[in-house]
């Protein structure tokens, strides 16, 4: 069917005289009409696909500049973050760059209760370093310790350690100064000063205890050092700014926007570094992702099929069906109803005489035919189809043959002339041996495919072969392309052209069934859905054309796309109200279901232009991530402030597990929703009220 008017079956005459009665196949046949003729536009006149071409582009050198920064290809400098900390980009004081000069790091080791003391990058020579922890307020200044290091040109660092495990409670201050001289002999002589350097830190220190199974039963006795007082902040290396990229990558994907930034401010990371990550992720899923669903989803006013459009294209599918598959459609309590979420559809039907298939292989004919012309009318929402048999055929048995054909004929009369009956069954008997030996031998000489189960039955009127193959090849899911029609068709030829002497006045029917095809192979769906393994109910979406429809319809972005949906749909209320502005503050506020692509589909179902949805979610997109970039330093700095330091990775956890609960509870409210049972049930009530169980 496929690409057919909707009156292809019908006479001429028949099919204008109905297409003038009825508007709405009219307006059917002007859209297929539309939809069959294309876009003849070139590529470059669609504006999606410069902005998909843009967003490549910008993916390839936002990953080739982080693989070239961690990778160390662009060297070891701190200049970049050091001319950032000079710009209005950072907030705080100018970092210190620690390219070539000489620098100093002190840190506390809680293991061994001391402060590890460094000076890097010092020039070859003799350096003393004096080093001393005193109370912060103290007006005296006690004597601190001194010592000497010779280096070269090969040592350029010095070390040393200071004990804190003698203090008492209090505020602190650590301080090392280092001197440098050329030579030992020059080292006696304050004078011969070549390079002198000195930092300070300032820290809390408090005692408590640790590994007693209880606060109060005690345990060892522990000093915790909190830095209240760092100075101006070393800056990151441009290697140590692409390692951060990754983990700023993955954490944002993993838990959000909120997530990302508090890991970077806790690990000192500077806003601008955090901010252009956030960004750069945001404007590459942006213009990759919203171009792609715009292809999928957009529609010109005149083609969108309303409820009425899809219950009459629906229902001339059926009919089709219905003479072509041989059965008889109870179109009184045959039900197609178009939903927020999906369009369902159930068909009760009763065998005849002409059927010739069972209920599972009727569904999935059904199901392509209804498929294919969503596909062409761009109608994306899930298909449920339930088809059930019913009145007193329904227990015809396809794949042992019994009641094949048998239809309503009334078999208690007893044949008149018994010895035309008895030839006519020796006759059908050597038909179905022959048939036998044909279908033995195809599958000898064809390798690639194994014989699983095969009934043969005829009559006057038909010879029935329906059959379950199996491919041989290895990995047959990925790599055997032959559909069930194709090995239908070849069969049919092979018997006939075997059997023509005795195949003279009957039809040769044949139904083969791939044994490890899927319902999405049988019935050409793009993607089908389960509520649970254990439902047998699915529900089936029209396949899209081209890369992108293709990836789309894989199940990992299948699942996205459909729960970003999901939420898109339930704030469009919002959005249609306030529009432009609206969609950039809706992108803008954190919380959870919010983001660049949400913003993107909810502009698109709101149908509002192309390009005032990419600029609304890209400016809504840039004010959050500068927004959470700066916050998040603040929120970090409070936090040390008021000694909250570890609430930071309990609020990373919080946040991580809200988004995956978030999206969770998403999906199982869509499933719920999706798969409600309302409908389905009122079915098989109405069944069973006209024709008993």
């Amino acid at each position: 069917m496929g690409d057919a008017a909707i009156g292809d079956e019908l006479p001429k005459e028949q099919y204008d005289s109905d297409t003038k009665s009825d508007p709405l196949l009219k307006e059917l046949n002007n859209i297929r009409r539309r939809r069959t003729d294309g876009d003849k536009r070139s590529m470059f006149a669609k504006k999606e696909n410069p902005v998909l071409l843009m967003g490549i582009a910008y993916g390839i050198l936002y990953g080739a500049l982080i693989l070239s920064m961690s990778s160390g290809l662009l060297g070891q400098s701190t200049s970049l973050d050091h001319s950032a900390s000079t710009t209005f980009l950072d907030i705080g004081d100018e970092c210190v760059e620690i390219d070539d000069e000489p620098w100093i790091l002190i840190f506390p080791n809680e293991d061994d209760e001391r402060f590890s003391l460094n000076a890097y990058n010092l020039p070859a020579g003799v350096a003393v370093l004096d080093y001393n922890i005193e109370e912060k307020d103290a007006t005296e200044v006690s004597p601190g310790t001194q010592v000497q290091r010779l280096l070269d040109d090969e040592v350029n660092r010095v070390h040393a350690k200071a004990d804190y495990g003698f203090l008492e409670e209090g505020d602190y201050v650590v301080t090392l100064s280092v001197r440098l001289y050329n030579n030992s002999d020059d080292a006696k002589n304050e004078t011969n000063v070549t390079e002198a350097l000195s930092k300070s830190l300032e820290f809390e220190l408090e005692i408590g205890t640790k590994g007693g199974i209880l606060p109060f039963l005690g345990g060892e006795e522990h000093r915790e050092v909190r830095i209240t007082d760092s100075g101006a902040r070393s800056c990151w290396s441009i290697q140590e700014l692409g390692n951060w990229g990754y983990i700023l990558l993955v954490a944002e994907l993993g838990g959000g926007r909120e997530t990302a930034m508090l890991a970077g401010g806790a690990a000192g990371i500077p806003a601008w570094w955090m901010a252009f990550n956030s960004l750069s992720l945001s404007v590459f899923s942006l213009l990759i992702a919203y171009p792609i669903m715009y292809k999928v989803y957009h529609q010109e006013a005149d083609d969108i099929l309303s409820r009425n459009h899809i219950i009459r294209l629906v229902d001339d599918i059926i009919s089709r069906c219905e003479r072509r598959l041989g059965i008889e459609v109870d179109h009184d309590l045959a039900k197609v109803e178009p939903r927020e979420l999906s369009v369902d559809i159930m068909v009760p039907y009763k065998n005849t005489e002409n059927t010739l298939s069972d209920s599972k292989s009727i569904r999935d004919e059904i199901l392509k035919e209804v498929l294919e012309e969503f596909a062409l009318f761009r109608v994306f929402k899930p298909v449920q189809l339930t088809v059930r048999a019913i009145g007193t055929g329904q227990a015809i048995d396809f794949d042992s043959g019994v009641g094949v054909g048998v239809g309503d004929r009334d078999d208690e009369l007893p044949p008149e002339n018994y010895t035309s009956f008895f030839e006519e069954l020796h006759s059908l008997s050597r038909i179905e041996d022959e048939v036998r030996d044909s279908l033995d031998l195809y599958f000898v000489r064809d390798k690639t495919l194994d014989l699983q189960n095969a009934v043969i039955t005829s009559d006057d009127r038909i010879v029935f072969v329906s059959i379950i193959f199996k491919p041989t090849t290895r990995l047959a899911f990925f790599r055997f392309k032959r559909q069930a029609s194709e090995v239908e068709d070849e069969l049919r030829k092979y018997i006939s052209e075997r059997n023509q002497d005795i195949l003279t006045s009957q039809e040769l029917i044949v139904k083969a069934r791939n044994q490890v095809s899927t319902l999405a192979d049988r019935s050409g769906a793009g993607r089908v859905e389960r509520k649970d393994d254990k439902d047998e109910r699915i529900a089936a979406v029209a396949r899209q054309d081209g890369f992108g429809g293709r990836m789309l319809q894989t199940k990992l972005l299948g699942d996205i796309l459909s729960t970003v949906e999901y939420t898109a749909n339930e704030k469009r209320e919002m959005i249609n109200k306030w529009g432009f502005w609206g969609l950039i503050v809706f992108v803008w506020i954190p919380f959870m279901a919010s983001g660049v692509l949400v913003g993107a589909m909810l502009g698109l179902l709101s149908r509002m232009k192309f390009m005032r949805v990419l600029i609304a979610t890209m400016i809504g997109g840039f004010i959050a991530s500068i927004t959470w970039a700066y916050t998040a330093e603040g929120i970090i700095k409070i936090m040390h402030k008021y000694k909250l330091e570890a609430v930071i990775p309990i609020m990373i956890i919080v946040f991580v597990l809200g988004a995956i609960l978030h999206i969770r509870s998403t999906k199982i409210r869509r499933q719920t929703e999706l798969f409600e049972d309302t409908l389905l049930d009122n079915f098989h009530n109405d069944i069973k009220e006209k024709y008993g169980s």
